[in-house]
């Protein structure tokens, strides 16, 4: 099952690839920040940000995951390290990043994060026939009958 669900996580990010991010141990609250994944580093996924951005310095963090029609959810835990890569940030570089740079890939603002993914608790919810009918009905629902859950190694 770990492998199904983790493979229905990857999908659901690649759809919709927003996360809410924040430090671990901070009591500042999360912040919305838009994933650059690559098919090619299936245990890290990076973001552009600001260097005052209170994520830039880094540090283990979590990150939280709803699918865009909420049939996934996840929490991501790993760690945030800046990336000094040029290669990699050749790779990610997009319009959509660059509209926020007004120096482009060497503004001196821009921040580039990797986060190294390490597990993950995920849910499903897909209730099938049974458990909408059962949902509807406001009949007692069993463990299972609303979706799946795992924690999976990232």
């Amino acid at each position: 099952m770990s492998d199904d669900i983790k493979q229905a996580f990857w999908k659901a990010l690649d759809a919709s690839p927003y996360v809410m991010v924040g430090l671990i141990g901070e009591r500042e609250h999360h912040i919305p920040m838009n994933a650059q994944l690559d098919k090619d580093a299936n245990s890290a996924w990076w973001f552009f940000t600001a260097a005052d951005n209170r994520l830039a310095a880094g540090g283990p963090a979590m990150a939280q995951f709803a699918a865009k029609g909420h049939e996934l959810f996840a929490c991501i835990s790993g760690t945030l390290r800046r990336e000094e890569s040029r290669d990699v940030l050749e790779k990610l570089w997009n319009n959509s990043v660059a509209a926020w740079y007004p120096g482009g890939k060497d503004d001196p603002k821009l921040v580039l994060l990797r986060f190294d993914l390490e597990d993950a608790e995920i849910w499903t919810a897909d209730p099938g026939i049974k458990g909408l009918f059962k949902l509807a009905a406001g009949m007692t629902m069993k463990e299972g009958e609303l979706g799946e859950h795992a924690t999976v190694a990232l």
